[in-house]
């Protein structure tokens, strides 16, 4: 951390236009594809909406969605019960929603922070995804 402190660290974290989420806009923009963003009267407030198509993309960082095998989805050493109860509450929190969106007719997709370092591999799943 170097002199910074934890609550200036967390509170630069973003919840939104993060950039692994700018890099799936990105992508989806420069192969013609359109949506809405953060749509709120969604469960869980997906990153990317194409209401049309009913599906919806989640852009999960690995760290705070613990992407299972994901080697960015470390555990800090301090404070371990706190961040196991965090990390418990984010995945729960996260299936959830995902069930919610699904009993409502819509189709989910989540993106992990890592998978958008592969920008063709990504473009095939997105594509998959949404039938085109």
């Amino acid at each position: 951390m170097m002199g910074m402190s934890r609550s200036t660290l967390m509170a630069r974290v973003r919840r939104k236009h993060t950039e692994p989420e700018l890099a799936v806009r990105r992508l989806l923009c420069a192969h013609g594809y359109r949506y809405r963003l953060h749509c709120p009267d969604l469960p869980g407030t997906p990153d990317i909406v194409f209401r049309r198509r009913k599906k919806v993309i989640f852009v999960h960082g690995c760290f705070w969605h613990r992407h299972r095998g994901c080697r960015f989805a470390s555990t800090p050493a301090s404070r371990q019960s706190f961040w196991s109860a965090k990390f418990k509450a984010n995945v729960r929190r996260d299936r959830q929603k995902q069930k919610e969106l699904e009993a409502n007719g819509w189709s989910v997709l989540t993106v992990w922070g890592c998978e958008t370092r592969e920008t063709s591999r990504l473009l095939r799943k997105l594509k998959q995804f949404l039938g085109t």
